[in-house]
């Protein structure tokens, strides 16, 4: 959940992808703009909520910001959700 949004982080459209390739999740993760103070919050969420997973052993966060984040890549009860 985006601590200041109050929305989840894959319904915000803020993961680009994920890959679980021999126990090591990777995941592409991009914010809503480069200054966003959250990234290590959302890592350490990620790291955390992927514990539980059977077969992860290991995540991998990488932060990108191309393509840029805009609000067409939430879902629509996010959009609907935040007024958009």
């Amino acid at each position: 959940m985006d601590p200041e949004l109050n929305v989840n982080i894959v319904d915000l459209g803020l993961i680009y992808g994920i890959t679980v390739k021999n126990g090591t999740a990777n995941i592409l993760l991009t914010l809503t703009t480069p200054g966003c103070p959250l990234s290590p919050v959302f890592e350490a969420m990620i790291k955390e909520a992927l514990k539980e997973v059977n077969g992860v052993n290991n995540v991998r966060v990488e932060l990108t910001f191309i393509p840029p984040w805009t609000p067409d890549k939430m879902a629509s009860q996010a959009r609907t959700a935040l007024g958009f």
